[in-house]
């Protein structure tokens, strides 16, 4: 093989090994951090208490969003809300966290999440939202701290009724009995319970804005009493033996609302009972229990959840350019970020806006929320602006040790590699002489070089 030739092929691998490495060559993709908040839930639908788990993981994304995600989670073999009483199907379980942001942005975050729920009796558990989530904008660099905060905890019950008349639900006295009724009387779920003695009562604790007492007419029953809430409602008495009218029936009437609550009820427990006053027969079907439409999730049905123990916090750093204003001199450090003053005295005094998803002008109509940088210092040094670079998460663990699921031991990302630029220049520069020698051949063969 001629010199030209082998000195051609050199430079080919040369430039060829060159661009390879130039075009393989990145920087390491950090792992996603996330950490566990743990929370205990007392009052409402979380009776005499419930844990939760919140696994928070915080991502800046592509458009300067700024996204916190919450996985939620009840803890392994604990308590699990409850239903509070009596719900069709649509009721809705609504959860609400905090995240506190400082560093370069200040303000909140307000992960939200809900789950419709199927119809529901006292004390059926509750499924929770799958996860919670909440974005704030962001236009400029700067390290910021995520830290997860407060949790709220809403019930908001389906508006609708439900029939209700099993022995879970509703307390007999003795003298009660169950009949089997079969479909031609068209009795709800096609029985009955009857009593014949004085005296008897057949009693039911709800939660809702109305109730009916739904039963028989036929001849020969006797006077109902209704009490609500402690309190006789019946004056005069039902008569489930009279038509509308006052006369005697003569044939048997089923499923009738023998009475209803005249006005619509305030959201919350109440009773209902009814009591045969004759020595007579006496039926009840069902009660049938309404809740009216509830524009805000009621006071009555609210946890309050209180963040057990430190649960640490996440560092990110966003990539870009420092904003123009300029920043205090000194040496540059990698602690995390504090709300301790700069060395250097500020030409004006630093506001902290906290902002809300519900704040009303801070979304800016964009269904997020808009974050604000903390207000920066002015010093007598000059600027030097920050290269960009790419997005840094550290996570700072709390007091009792955990690694973060989904990231490395430390929880910090990987530091960057080293740049091989020495190497890339000798191979380019190898290309390069190659050819030059390859121009040196064919210019010997054409009867010398031209300088």
């Amino acid at each position: 093989m001629s010199r030209w030739r082998k000195a051609w092929i050199a430079a080919s691998v040369g430039v060829a090994a060159s661009a390879a490495l130039v075009g393989t060559f990145s920087i390491p993709s950090q792992a996603e951090a996330s950490l566990v908040a743990n929370y205990r839930c007392t009052g409402g639908i979380a009776g005499a208490g419930v844990e939760l788990e919140a696994r928070m993981t915080p991502q800046v994304e592509a458009g300067g969003l700024m996204n916190v995600r919450w996985d939620m989670s009840y803890k392994t073999g604990g308590r699990e809300f409850g239903s509070p009483g009596f719900f069709p199907a649509g009721s809705s379980l609504d959860l609400e966290g905090v995240v506190d942001i400082s560093g370069a942005w200040n303000g909140q975050l307000r992960p939200r999440g809900g789950k419709d729920q199927p119809e529901l009796v006292p004390g059926q558990y509750l499924d929770l939202p799958e996860g919670l989530s909440d974005q704030g904008s962001i236009s400029r660099s700067g390290k910021i701290r995520f830290k997860p905060g407060e949790l709220f905890v809403r019930f908001t019950p389906a508006e609708g009724e439900v029939m209700v008349n099993n022995k879970t639900n509703v307390e007999y006295t003795s003298g009660w009995e169950w009949e089997y009724t079969a479909e031609e009387y068209g009795d709800h779920l096609n029985d009955v319970q009857k009593t014949s003695s004085q005296g008897e009562i057949a009693k039911l604790q709800f939660i809702g804005t109305q109730v009916a007492y739904i039963g028989r007419r036929a001849p020969g029953l006797g006077p109902i009493r209704v009490i609500l809430d402690g309190h006789t409602v019946t004056d005069p008495l039902v008569e489930p033996g009279k038509d509308r009218s006052g006369k005697p029936v003569i044939g048997t009437e089923t499923k009738v609302v023998l009475w209803e609550s005249p006005t619509k009820l305030n959201y919350g427990p109440h009773t209902i009972e009814i009591v045969n006053v004759e020595d007579k027969p006496a039926y009840l079907d069902a009660f049938r229990v309404t809740t009216g439409d509830v524009e805000e999730p009621p006071i009555y049905n609210q946890a309050t959840c209180a963040l057990q123990g430190d649960p640490g916090a996440i560092d990110i750093t966003v990539p870009g350019s420092t904003p123009t204003s300029p920043t205090p001199t000194g040496t540059p450090t990698d602690n995390p970020p504090t709300d301790n003053t700069p060395t250097n005295t500020p030409t004006s005094t630093p506001t902290a806006t906290n902002t809300t998803p519900h704040s009303g002008s801070n979304d800016g109509g964009l269904g997020h929320v808009v974050v604000l940088p903390s207000a920066t210092g002015t010093s007598s040094g000059s600027a030097t602006p920050k290269t960009t670079g790419p997005t840094a998460t550290k996570y700072y663990k709390a007091q009792v040790p955990k690694t973060p699921k989904g990231g490395v031991d430390s929880g910090e990302a990987p530091d960057r590699q080293a740049q091989p630029y020495g190497l890339m220049a000798a191979l380019v520069m190898g290309g390069a002489g190659g050819g030059l020698l390859l121009r040196r051949r064919r210019a010997a063969h054409a009867g010398g070089v031209h300088r």
